[in-house]
This record gives C-alpha cells, sequence and structure tokens, in this order.
C-alpha cells in the first residue's frame, strides 16, 4: 500500500501512463519517473486492459490457498476450544494438529486468548494482570511453589451444578470446605497435590514432608520452597521447624503480589477447571478419589505450554540425563 506522497500513488501512475500513452518510450518514462521498466511495463499493462480502475493497490492475498487447513478441521478446533476451554498445545494433542496450527485458526476466526477469558464460564473478562518479569529455575528442585485451593464440598446427591441454584434434594447450608495444597517445581512443572480438612500450620507442614519425599522419588532434591503469606505458611511453629529439618530455604512472595507465585496459581485454575469442576459429581468423594488419576495424568501425559508442550516428566527425566 502507497502513502499519500509516493511517486507511484495513484495519482504519479495516471502521470506515467499518460506520457506512455502520448507515444514516449516505456523505458524513458520509466527513467524519469524513477522506477524500473518491468514497473512501469506492469502499470501500463494494467492501464491499458482496465483502465484507471486499473492503477489502484490490490490487496496481496493470494487467491487461492490449496495447503489451508480445511473447513470442518477448523470446525473441530472451535468446538474443542469451546467445550475445553483449553490452549492450542492442548487441542493439537488431542486432534493431531501442530500448536502453531491451532493458533492460527483460533486467531483467524478472533477466538480470545484464555488469559482474556473467565476460566470457568469461558466469557470475555477484563480482568488479567500479568508480569513483565518472568523466570525459571534452572534445574528441578531449585524451587518449589506452594499454596493451599479452597474448595467447596459437595453434598450427597450433587449441588447446584446437578439440581440449579433453587431448592435441591439434601440441601445443607454449611457442608463446610475442602482444602487442596498444591505443590509445583519450577523448572519441570511436576505437581503434587493433597485433600485436607484444614489449612493449619500443623497439616501444611506434614504436607511439604510428603512432597519433598514425592520429589525425592523421582531423583528431585528440593533446595527452597516459595509461599505467599498465609499464617500456616510465615507464623506457623510446625512448619517452621518441618523446613529446618528437611534443610529447605523459605522465601515468600511480596504482599499484595500473587504473581510472583503464578506457576502454582496457574496449577489451582487448571486443577479447578480440569478436575474439580470437570464434571458433576454425585458426591464430595467421587471427586476426591479423581484427583489422584488427574495428577498422574498432569505429570505424565499432558503437554504443558509453559515449558514448550512438554510433558512435566519429560523435563525431569531430561534434567537427568545432563546429570548423568
Amino acid at each position: 500500500m502507497s502513502h499519500a506522497n509516493a511517486p507511484m500513488n495513484p495519482p504519479g501512475r495516471l502521470l506515467m501512463v499518460q506520457r506512455i500513452a502520448a507515444g514516449r518510450p516505456v523505458a524513458h518514462v520509466a527513467a524519469e519517473m524513477g522506477v524500473s521498466r518491468t514497473t512501469a511495463w506492469r502499470w501500463w499493462r494494467r492501464y491499458q486492459a482496465e483502465g484507471r480502475a486499473g492503477l489502484v493497490d490490490r490487496s496481496s492475498v493470494a487467491h487461492r490457498h490449496p495447503h489451508r487447513t480445511p473447513a470442518c478441521v477448523e470446525t473441530r478446533v472451535r468446538i474443542a476450544r469451546m467445550l475445553s476451554r483449553r490452549g492450542p498445545v492442548w487441542i493439537g494433542h488431542h486432534l493431531g494438529l501442530p500448536a502453531s496450527t491451532v493458533g492460527r485458526i483460533l486467531a483467524r476466526h478472533q477466538v480470545p486468548r484464555l488469559a482474556d477469558c473467565d476460566p470457568l464460564t469461558g466469557q470475555l473478562i477484563r480482568a488479567t494482570r500479568r508480569s513483565a518479569n518472568r523466570y525459571e529455575h534452572p534445574y528441578p528442585g531449585s524451587l518449589v511453589h506452594i499454596d493451599v485451593k479452597k474448595l467447596g464440598r459437595i453434598p450427597d446427591g450433587g449441588g447446584w451444578k446437578a439440581h440449579g441454584r433453587g431448592e435441591r434434594p439434601n440441601r445443607l447450608r454449611g457442608s463446610g470446605y475442602d482444602y487442596v495444597h498444591t505443590a509445583i517445581d519450577d523448572h519441570s512443572r511436576l505437581a503434587y497435590a493433597e485433600i485436607h480438612d484444614d489449612e493449619k500450620g500443623a497439616t501444611a507442614a506434614q504436607f511439604l514432608t510428603r512432597a519433598v519425599a514425592f520429589y525425592a522419588d523421582h531423583s528431585i532434591h528440593v533446595e527452597r520452597v516459595i509461599s505467599d503469606n498465609a499464617f500456616c505458611y510465615r507464623r506457623s511453629v510446625a512448619f517452621r521447624a518441618a523446613i529446618a529439618e528437611l534443610g529447605i530455604d523459605q522465601k515468600f512472595i511480596r504482599p499484595h503480589c500473587p504473581w510472583t507465585n503464578g506457576k502454582v496459581e496457574r496449577l489451582n485454575r487448571t486443577l479447578a477447571s480440569e478436575w474439580a469442576y470437570s464434571q458433576v459429581f454425585a458426591t464430595n468423594t467421587d471427586r476426591a478419589a479423581l484427583l489422584p488419576a488427574w495428577l498422574e495424568h498432569y505429570n505424565l501425559e499432558r503437554p504443558h505450554l509453559g515449558i514448550g508442550g512438554q510433558r512435566p516428566i519429560d523435563r525431569v527425566n531430561n534434567a537427568a540425563g545432563q546429570y548423568i
């Protein structure tokens, strides 16, 4: 697309073809206008074929796209995005397409980014916050993020997702909450989680001990942990004693900056959408029983966008191979 003062804008092209039409040689007019003979001949032929309409800029988009993804495949991608609310890596993995192809399809159809959508409803929202300073520790165990995800318990027979917001069978107030204690390795994204009845310091300390043992089973030595400033992490005597016994350095995020602990916050969001709210559960026990299987899927099968589409176990194995 030419700008208004370019020598070969539509008025300049008209002047050039008028001089050629007056009988002057094309090569001489091209030299006067400061363009090549090929360019001058192109515009002269377009003028002869189409008149002044041929001197207008044309789109550079190809007339045909023989290698474009078929419409039926694009429809499958859009349906998978709508039903799963997952990103290009996950959709491409399950549909047998490159993640870049899925990304272009979603962009072509103006599908909003997952970060701009509500994680539960999929509706576009404006409340997004991200940090420009991204980091990743160089090897597994260098840093482990920990947090607690609070979930309302499901009454027997199902909650409002099964029966709606109105009156429902076995409706009880004060059913309580499940506290899902979560941990994720900064480098490999290998995750561990447990469900407990509270978020007290003693419970958090016992969880940390078992999490460290879990990582040790995968040949990962935990050197430091980072958490928010919750009472169970900062004030608990039991948690500090566990930290000292395990020989781990403890770090805290800056107050009111949860994105510093973003990897475990993202794990909590994924855990909620892919496990806790992935289906309508009849009882709280049914939901709890599914957590170990989901964790195994997350660590061993699920591609992770933050580590280039690899699985967490791939990162663990790759790191182990570097030190053999």
